[in-house]
């Protein structure tokens, strides 16, 4: 009777080890649980961009509105005709 005692206690000391230090334990379960919160917000900003992403290449394949706007501001292109200025602010005193 003893020794079938002293087998389930070790049986459940060995249980218990492995429920809160080894594989699968509470621990891991937490950091797993925040791994996959920062997983998700990481893919939900990837949707957002991807979603940017996509309005602009249809916004490209639909018209030369999109070509002509990406011109002017990435590459400072002007139409015939028009007047380009640049206002420059004047250097700062070093106040």
């Amino acid at each position: 009777m003893r020794l079938l005692i002293v087998v389930l206690v070790l049986s459940l000391i060995g249980l218990q080890y492995r429920l809160w230090f080894g594989d699968g334990s509470l621990s891991e379960v937490v950091r797993l649980s925040r791994q996959l919160e920062q997983q998700q917000a990481k893919l939900l900003e990837l949707e957002q961009r991807n979603r940017k992403l996509e309005a602009q290449v249809l916004d490209l394949q639909s018209g030369l509105d999109a070509y002509e706007e990406r011109a002017r501001n990435d590459l400072g292109m002007i139409k015939r005709g028009e007047t380009f200025y640049q206002l420059v602010s004047p250097p700062s005193d070093g106040l």
